[in-house]
């Protein structure tokens, strides 16, 4: 019997989370067939292409490329990066699976996704599960909160600088919810080959539950530094992320985000689905650090294994 065929997109790995880069290499160890969604051929798919997978290079915003990839496939993983186009995107993944008979698809999206979710990109990734689950590709969605890796990404440089956290998240009693993007893969591998999901399932993602004051005693802790948190107004924040390079629907979402958080009430836990999908604990935000210590301390970082 020939092999069902999960299409992952996002495969490369990109500038955040790296979730299809990580979905792609799980899904081999298991010796489940992959067709790699990759934007061009470089390094990165040549490395999936030697662990086995189909490399194939398609747009998210180019129907006859999407379609292709298709062609033969039984279920997919969406990870749509945090820029613009998002619906677009999701509704030629929705229409071009339907025809080729996808059973399963597996989305990752912001823990938070409703009509009146404090984001723009939470309130785009509500219509985009709606446009999926209307399709009838059996569509089930991975609920991920902020990466250990956007953390990295936000804070390495001031840290290995200076010791400095410069973010406009209120004060240090402030809650964030936070997981690695290696676990959120786990649980959507899980998702993608176990018989018990259903569609319109949905899959909380959180793998540490840390206050500000608990973040920075743990930079202190691995790193044996000072480091210490200043608080900045949200334009500010905004205007250096822009200078970084960050794209501005990430900027508009990440510093609605911020906002939201500074002031919830919400009470969060770490979930269930990481043992339960993804087959072990979550890994802890101490843990996250302690593997990354290069880079808050300002040294190159390693590639892949």
């Amino acid at each position: 019997m020939e092999k069902e065929v999960v299409l992952v997109t996002g495969a490369a790995g990109g500038t955040q989370g790296q979730t299809g880069r990580h979905v792609s290499e799980m899904l081999l160890a298991r010796g489940t067939a992959v067709r790699a969604f990759v934007r061009r051929r470089d390094e990165r798919s040549e490395r999936l292409r030697t662990l086995g997978a189909d490399v194939v290079e398609g747009d998210f915003h180019d129907y006859p490329s999407v379609a292709r990839a298709l062609q033969g496939v039984s279920s997919v993983y969406f990870a749509y990066p945090v820029q613009a186009g998002l619906l677009e995107a999701t509704a030629i993944m929705a229409d071009a699976a339907r025809r080729a008979g996808v059973a399963r698809l597996i989305d990752m999206v912001m823990l938070v996704s409703a009509p009146d979710a404090p984001t723009p990109r939470m309130r785009e990734n509500y219509l985009s599960e709606q446009i999926f689950e209307r399709a009838g590709i059996g569509a089930a969605h991975v609920r991920a909160t902020i990466f250990y890796e956007n953390m990295r990404a936000l804070t390495a440089a001031t840290i290995a600088r200076d010791g400095s956290i410069l973010l406009p998240w209120g004060s240090e009693k402030t809650v964030v919810p936070l997981v690695s993007a290696e676990d959120v893969a786990r649980v959507a591998a899980g998702a993608l080959i176990s018989p018990l999901v259903t569609p319109g399932s949905s899959y909380p993602v959180i793998g540490d539950v840390l206050a500000l004051s608990d973040i920075v005693a743990i930079f202190q802790r691995v790193l044996d530094r000072n480091v210490r948190y200043q608080e900045v107004p949200d334009q500010v924040w905004a205007d250096v992320a822009l200078s970084r390079g960050f794209n501005a629907h990430a900027v508009e979402h990440l510093t609605r985000l911020w906002q939201s958080i500074r002031t919830s009430s919400a009470s969060y836990r770490v979930t269930d689905a990481i043992q339960q999908l993804g087959g072990q604990p979550p890994k802890s935000f101490e843990e996250f650090v302690r593997e990354q210590q290069a880079a808050f301390k300002g040294q190159p970082a390693a590639m892949p294994a």
